[in-house]
């Protein structure tokens, strides 16, 4: 089984600090902007910035990059558009919520995406588990009816890629002759993540990776044996992927302590309005993340954040989504990748505070020492 390894493009601003943030919550929610020049200083989504971020991961042998949605991101598809002619190889995992655009209209835009770019689209399907959210846009529907649209909208899209138009009529879409002028050359995979009951049957039935965030291995190991038994009732089979931060250092003391300088930053006002927000989510994946370091927040030593060997949970004391990093030396974070590898994940969407340099050690660092312990590569 080959590895595939993805990085993250930080639409909604970077820093050397643990901002938090995220696509549900702003970015530094609960404390005050740090001055410009200062090592917690945010680096704005501009254009050029994450220019730099896509080169570089693009020299470092990534595969792609995520680029992130909601309403304190850059536009995902603006954005991946406009660093097209910046990189030759990479990929672009596009990630948008179905709920926003018409499915026909997203087959046409994948289908000219894929033209314009030379076949580097990856789609990522976010349903959405934040009421709030999602009323933003006008969006009032409830978490289960949320994944209902979104199974009818991906069997719209796979339709209007095929080779007679397309007609559906279900409870939230009804389309005549849905179809492209060409269909997309190769058909843009696409990845899917949901922790909840209404979530996985969607996947089973519709979606090539399914995501899950980075949860210990033996948690990992049980949500993929379900997503297994779900697709094999529908007569499929998945890939896996997980969404996962990385601090990789040359020692495991060096990876540690840039883990507490991130942690020390942090301001407990700001950890406690972040949960306040984050503790409203539907989202049973979001649950899920917020559960890892519970007794930290309760009361606990800075060690209970390390809820597995080398798995952190301090990210998502206030940063929305994906909350644990891969905290060690190279070996040691090679260590973990293999073991989840070992489960059936395939592929690995990292990020890391900031994305520019942490990129780096990961690219210079973890990836040599998969490749000489002979672990094959994507």
């Amino acid at each position: 089984m080959s590895l595939t390894f993805h990085w993250f493009l930080p639409t909604t601003g970077d820093s050397r600090a643990l901002i938090g943030g995220g696509h549900s919550i702003p970015i530094g929610v609960g404390r005050p902007a740090p001055a410009p020049g200062t090592a917690g200083a945010i680096r704005p989504p501009d254009i050029d910035y994450l220019a730099q971020v896509a080169r570089s991961a693009e020299q470092l042998g990534f595969e792609g990059v995520l680029t992130p949605t909601g309403t304190w991101c850059e536009d995902a598809w603006l954005v991946t558009a406009a660093l097209l002619r910046e990189t030759s190889r990479l990929k672009y995992l596009v990630a948008f919520r179905p709920g926003f655009i018409s499915p026909t209209l997203a087959a046409q835009m994948a289908a000219t995406y894929q033209r314009i770019s030379g076949g580097r689209l990856l789609l990522n399907v976010v349903t959405g588990g934040e009421s709030a959210e999602q009323r933003r846009f006008g969006d009032h529907l409830d978490h289960s009816e949320r994944y209902a649209r979104t199974g009818e909208f991906l069997s719209i899209l796979r339709g209007a890629w095929g080779d007679e138009p397309f007609d559906f009529k279900g409870e939230h879409y009804h389309v005549d002759g849905a179809t492209t002028a060409r269909a997309p050359d190769p058909i843009p995979d696409i990845y899917f993540g949901g922790s909840s009951k209404a979530a996985g049957p969607v996947a089973a039935k519709h979606v090539d990776t399914y995501l899950t965030w980075g949860e210990p291995p033996a948690q990992v190991a049980e949500k993929l044996d379900w997503m297994r038994g779900l697709a094999a009732e529908e007569g499929r089979t998945l890939r896996f992927g997980i969404r996962l931060h990385t601090i990789s250092r040359d020692t495991s003391e060096a990876a540690w302590a840039e883990a507490r300088r991130l942690l020390d930053g942090v301001d407990p006002a700001h950890v406690e309005q972040a949960q306040q927000a984050l503790g409203a989510s539907e989202s049973e994946g979001q649950r899920r993340m917020r559960a890892l370091h519970e007794s930290f927040r309760a009361g606990g030593a800075v060690r209970d954040l390390e809820i597995y060997p080398n798995l952190w949970a301090g990210v998502g004391l206030v940063r929305a989504g994906a909350g644990t990093a891969l905290v060690g030396s190279h070996a040691e974070v090679a260590d973990r990748i293999e073991e989840y590898a070992a489960l059936g994940i395939e592929e690995f969407i990292l990020s890391g505070y900031p994305h520019l340099e942490e990129a780096y050690w990961f690219g210079e660092g973890v990836l040599p020492e998969l490749r000489r312990r002979g672990v094959p590569l994507g």
